[in-house]
């Protein structure tokens, strides 16, 4: 009998201690945010991620209740920003704009003191798609003269891409590596450095995010698309091959995932606060717009697939930086 009423008791204490850690958690979420936030970007202002951040950070101003500061730390390949994101304190406050090239990419490249462990993903903002393009004025009609080019005189001809250790600043150590084309690899901070020179004439290429101000340059002229990163044709880009059409087979992890994360240890009941209102920032329509529906999607995606979309990144690039 004794033995009957030490176990019923038990049983009360264990419920009553799960009770209370629930309890804890909701008043950790109800008093979440106690102040503004800052949303660190990892790049340069005026480019795509800058646009993603901003748009989908007046969302979660309103949302949320507090203010949603976005600082551009470009810097590193992404390093400076995420540095100072796996340093903050997990409470929510501090959040990031991630992609696969900063958290997984720059870490397996480099010495940078974090992995991709040390982040909680919240969710997809958007997802970019990659081109190869060159200047109005240049004398490569199309990938084929320019890859001419290159097998002519290896290194010679430039292409820049938004870091070193960027998924396209990978894909052209592939194509060198596994196709014998060997550009010399530019590394600038975001779409805004590279555009300008190209325009300017100091490289002969871009492999650069397709975003809409990317687009707005193919459509003025300034810009002459050459290939996209995609398995298939772009609907938007119909007339422009692919890379794998091209017959670079494997070439198509150059595109971009913009997600949403904070540091490790954030609390189950902050992450899922923010991935809620990630989830109705996907949903409405001022920021589908501003971001471009073709980039949007039709679909959340939720921290559990980011999550995903990082480990598979790191299982296909893993044995090419550190073999």
């Amino acid at each position: 009998m004794q033995r009957r009423i030490l176990g019923r008791t038990a049983i009360t204490l264990a419920v009553l201690a799960l009770l209370a850690a629930c309890g804890g958690q909701q008043r950790a979420d109800a008093g979440f945010p106690s102040e503004s936030i800052r949303l660190l970007v990892p790049y340069a202002a005026g480019g795509p991620t800058d646009l993603t951040a901003r748009a989908y950070g007046e969302f979660l101003e309103r949302d949320l209740g507090q203010p949603v500061v976005v600082e551009n730390k470009p810097g590193g390949s992404g390093a400076l920003a995420t540095q100072e994101l796996v340093s903050a304190d997990p409470d929510g406050h501090t959040l990031a704009l991630i992609t696969a090239g900063t958290v997984v990419l720059t870490p397996l490249a480099n010495d940078v003191g974090y992995t991709a462990a040390d982040v909680t993903p919240v969710g997809v903002m958007s997802e970019v798609p990659s081109l190869l393009a060159v200047g109005a004025g240049s004398p490569h009609r199309d990938i084929a003269a320019l890859v001419a080019a290159a097998r002519a005189q290896p290194g010679a001809v430039s292409v820049a891409v938004p870091g070193a250790s960027t998924p396209q600043g990978i894909e052209l150590q592939r194509l060198r590596d596994e196709h014998g084309v060997e550009f010399a690899v530019v590394p600038f901070n975001g779409n805004a450095e590279m555009t300008t020179a190209l325009l300017g004439g100091n490289v002969d290429a871009v492999l650069i995010n397709a975003s809409q101000d990317v687009v707005e340059n193919i459509d003025a002229g300034r810009f002459r698309p050459l290939a996209v990163s995609t398995e298939q044709r772009l609907n938007w880009l119909s007339d422009t091959p692919t890379l794998v059409e091209s017959g670079f087979a494997g070439l198509t992890l150059s595109g971009s995932t913009f997600g949403l994360a904070g540091p490790a240890g954030l609390p189950a009941a902050v992450a899922t606060r923010l991935e809620d209102a990630l989830r109705r920032a996907h949903a409405d329509p001022d920021v589908v717009a501003r971001v471009g529906e073709r980039y949007t999607g039709t679909s959340f995606v939720g921290a559990a697939d980011l999550r995903a979309v990082l480990d598979r990144t790191r299982a296909v690039y893993e044995p090419i930086l550190t073999g």
